[in-house]
């Protein structure tokens, strides 16, 4: 029987590893590759065609959920699970609307995550038992939550990158010479921004940004 093949993608070398130990204990299971940011774990599916992606949310440059809508779109093949510490239901329902084939808890015992694996390997959806229930009410409760397009999906792609630079604390003109566009034009996308989203300041904006997982909470 061919085994699993998995890519590991967190930018936490130790957290990596310590998935490697747990996974080597099977044998139906093997690790072919590592990635610490989102660029990395597209550029390594292209290359290894993984069965299975463990993907984290917050990584540094590109996040988990943009490689999430890259890798379902050019390696529809490569199932992605997503493996964090965040159980918010608004997490959840963004990385399946990506595409994502199942979404699990850091602190999941080993013998979930394998479970996960197999699962979503075999074509399957795969939620962490934890936040099952979570996940279900939250649907019946507000439906339009999981359903209709986010605010988030309203901005262009643009005013993405410079909501992700913002929050990550560069300045208007750094962020100007960052993307080669004049501050004007940087402040207009600001302002467009705040006014998609319903936002009134940075501090707003910057919770947006780890809401949303473009930014870790301990940016």
């Amino acid at each position: 029987m061919s085994k699993i093949r998995v890519l590991i993608a967190d930018d936490h070398a130790i957290v990596r590893e310590g998935i490697r130990m747990i996974l080597a204990a099977h044998e139906d299971i093997e690790v072919v590759g590592e990635a610490a940011d989102g660029r990395e774990t597209i550029a390594e599916v292209g290359k290894l065609e993984p069965d299975v992606v463990l993907m984290d949310i917050a990584m540094p440059g590109l996040g988990g959920l943009e490689a999430t809508l890259e890798i379902t779109k050019s390696n529809p093949k490569s199932k992605v699970l997503v493996l964090t510490q965040y159980d918010d239901s608004e997490y959840i329902y963004r990385f399946l609307r990506a595409g994502a084939a199942g979404y699990v808890l850091k602190k999941t015992v080993g013998s979930d995550l394998v479970s996960a694996i197999r699962s979503v390997a075999q074509g399957k959806s795969f939620i962490d038992p934890a936040i099952a229930d979570k996940v279900i009410r939250g649907y019946l409760e507000h439906p339009e939550a999981a359903g209709d397009e986010s605010l988030y999906d309203r901005l262009s792609d643009r005013e993405k990158t410079v909501l992700k630079l913002i929050a990550e604390g560069y300045t208007s003109r750094q962020i100007a010479e960052t993307l080669f566009l004049s501050v004007k034009t940087v402040m207009t996308h600001r302002a467009n921004i705040m006014e998609k989203l319903g936002l009134h300041n940075r501090a707003e904006l910057i919770k947006y940004a780890i809401r949303q997982g473009l930014i870790s909470p301990d940016s």
